[in-house]
């Protein structure tokens, strides 16, 4: 079926050119065994090092604390196991929040059934922690503090640069992952300025090919691998290297427009939506007002998610209902909200991303509200 309209970017983006081109490139000219020190080798490990700086370029790092991996799971289950194993014996002691992506809320629910406690602080109405509940959460035995900067579900924006401070005051060892997945590409991130050791960051979020993802990890740092048998990546991550979905990444970084103007773009749009849902009437906006203009939560109360899904995508409109990850179960994260039955049954997620249009928006609404009348007719 033809897609009109797409707004399902926080789960994946369409493959830029660039990324398209690349990974073509290396599938077939430079398919040599990077590991290989002949010259087929040499070149297909040359790409690997171009990607490698440009996300060290983008994160403001060295390219020696870029560690590639299969994606954002596979980089947050490193960060999360490795710290935990690495700092055990200073403390038991994990914080997070309960707005986490299932790839670092259930590596810490593991964590727990190890004897490890975690403390996952509680949301509030718009989706976010309180800076005073992370103060307070923080202990001396404290030895890993994991929050994420963009929620996948409603765009809220966590003060994920406040647990460096945190752990500091609570003379903690801790050290500090942020799970930026939602976040890399859309604003300017510095790990190192504002004291993160750790940060997750995927290729296919980003108009990258899927396979790809990238763990920065602090030359001040030492965290323990998850999988042994290379000398790939630092012995962090060893394995023969996916070097087309690498260099996909690699081009898709340096493909990146600037992130202030993209920013005030997507805010427009933003704006726009939610000028046409006022005139449709009945849209409950359920993402806070300074979320992350990528990502826009509603509820239709009334009206379940999966027949408006259902019908949207009759019409070549793509949407989701929450998490890719979450496979239809209720939303944690809106739970935690506070949002009454009716919402938490009829969410729908609308992500943006940089090829996303006007016109599409105008779809999207028309759709919408032409879906309201037809499923209710039905009820």
């Amino acid at each position: 079926m033809k897609i009109n309209a797409y707004f399902d970017n926080s789960a994946t983006t369409k493959p830029c050119p660039e990324a398209v081109e690349a990974a073509q490139r290396v599938m077939t000219d430079l398919w040599g065994n990077p590991s290989s020190l002949h010259a087929a080798g040499n070149e297909a490990n040359a790409v690997i090092d171009g990607a490698r700086g440009a996300l060290a370029e983008k994160l403001h790092c060295a390219p020696e604390e870029i560690f590639f991996t299969s994606g954002g799971t596979e980089s947050d289950n490193l960060a999360v196991f490795g710290a935990a194993e690495k700092m055990k014996r200073l403390g038991k002691r994990i914080v997070s929040t309960e707005a986490e992506h299932p790839a670092v809320y259930e590596a810490l629910t593991k964590l727990e059934g190890e004897g490890f406690e975690v403390v996952r602080l509680k949301l509030d109405s718009q989706g976010k922690i309180s800076e005073s509940d992370l103060y307070d959460a923080v202990t001396a035995d404290t030895i890993l503090i994991s929050i994420m900067a963009i929620n996948n579900e409603t765009g809220s924006v966590m003060p994920f640069e406040c647990a460096k401070r945190a752990a500091m005051r609570a003379k903690s060892p801790a050290l500090i992952h942020c799970d930026a997945v939602q976040a890399f590409g859309k604003i300017d991130l510095r790990p190192a300025s504002c004291g993160i050791d750790l940060m997750t960051v995927s290729s296919h979020k980003i108009h990258g090919i899927k396979g790809a993802g990238a763990l920065y990890v602090s030359k001040k740092v030492k965290i323990l691998p998850r999988v042994f048998g290379g000398e790939q990546e630092m012995k962090l991550r060893p394995g023969t290297e996916a070097v087309p979905a690498i260099a996909a990444f690699g081009a898709a970084v340096k493909a990146l427009p600037d992130t202030g103007k993209e920013l005030e773009k997507m805010k427009e749009l933003r704006a726009f939506m939610l000028s046409e849902f006022e005139d449709i009437g009945g849209i409950a906006i359920n993402s806070p007002e300074d979320a992350s203009p990528y990502v826009t939560n509603i509820s239709i109360p009334g009206i379940k998610s999966e027949p408006m899904l259902n019908f949207l995508s009759s019409k070549g409109v793509c949407v989701s209902a929450g998490s890719a990850c979450s496979k239809g179960k209720k939303s944690r994260v809106l739970k935690e909200m506070g949002l009454d039955d009716r919402r938490l049954e009829s969410p729908i997620r609308i992500s943006f991303s940089r090829y996303t249009t006007k016109e599409e928006i105008s779809c999207l609404c028309e759709m919408i509200a032409q879906g309201k009348k037809e499923i209710r007719s039905t009820l």
